[in-house]
């Protein structure tokens, strides 16, 4: 049996991450480098109005903390590399990929309009009928909000492993953020529409990461020691090799 291959999954995986991360921040900066310049002296400032209320200054300021959540999760794969665990790079970028990519969507979701506190909550309950306001760009943002905890959640928890949990997850959590704009009167509508593009973008991202799914279950499932074999008890009848061993009842008929 080769013991190395439960190792070196990990290895790899957090090098897919790895450059992934550093794939799309390259892009990012990209397709968003004249908007994000709008923002960048104020958020150089360290002020907050114009930085962290607004679209632009919230995405870049998360671009700019990129490396302090990859500097995270190496921190934490190392700390768990020395205390033994398997799988330690898929499990912390897991962790901080969460984290890291959901907040600052839920931030300029719960971002208060013009009437906040004036004006009432307003609920949309009609299926697919804000979908056709709501334009590309807006698609695509709401199929953005909990892509990351689709994409990372089935690689950290194998109870999440699978396409319609993590579905029911982002339409869960899709619900509280849309209840909490409706009881924080944040000017904004509480739309069904939301919660049905939010839920299909943790799902399409989960099935993305599907393929790391197994190796992660597996890597942590593992049994540990130094030949991989399963401890017998005292009334065990099948040795490491398959042989039958002898139990007590047929020792003694043997030396009768």
């Amino acid at each position: 049996m080769n013991h190395d291959v439960p190792l070196s999954a990990p290895r790899r995986g957090g090098t897919v991450f790895l450059g992934l991360a550093v794939l799309g921040l390259a892009g990012a900066l990209f397709v968003l480098r004249r908007p994000l310049m709008m923002s960048a002296p104020t958020c150089m400032a360290g002020r907050w109005h114009g930085c962290f209320d607004t679209f632009n200054g919230v995405v870049l300021m998360t671009l700019v903390l990129l490396p302090a959540a990859v500097l995270v999760a190496w921190l934490l794969a190392r700390a768990r590399r020395a205390a033994g665990v398997s799988a330690a790079w898929p499990v912390s970028l897991a962790e901080v990929g969460m984290v890291y990519g959901t907040v600052p969507f839920v931030w300029m979701i719960l971002m208060p309009g013009a009437g906040a506190g004036v004006v009432p909550g307003r609920v949309s309950l009609v299926p697919l009928r804000d979908l056709i306001t709501m334009g590309p760009l807006g698609i695509v943002g709401n199929l953005l909000v909990f892509a990351s905890l689709g994409f990372f959640a089935p690689m950290r928890f194998a109870a999440l492993a699978s396409v319609p949990r993590v579905l029911a997850l982002g339409a869960g959590c899709s619900v509280l953020v849309e209840t909490a704009q409706y009881v924080l009167q944040l000017d904004r509508v509480s739309s069904v529409d939301d919660v049905l593009v939010n839920a299909a973008g943790a799902a399409l991202a989960a099935l993305a990461s599907r393929r790391w799914w197994h190796t992660h279950t597996a890597g942590c499932s593992a049994p540990v020691g130094t030949s991989g074999q399963r401890a017998h008890g005292v009334g065990a009848t099948a040795g490491s090799s398959g042989r039958a061993v002898p139990t007590g009842r047929d020792d003694r008929s043997t030396a009768a």
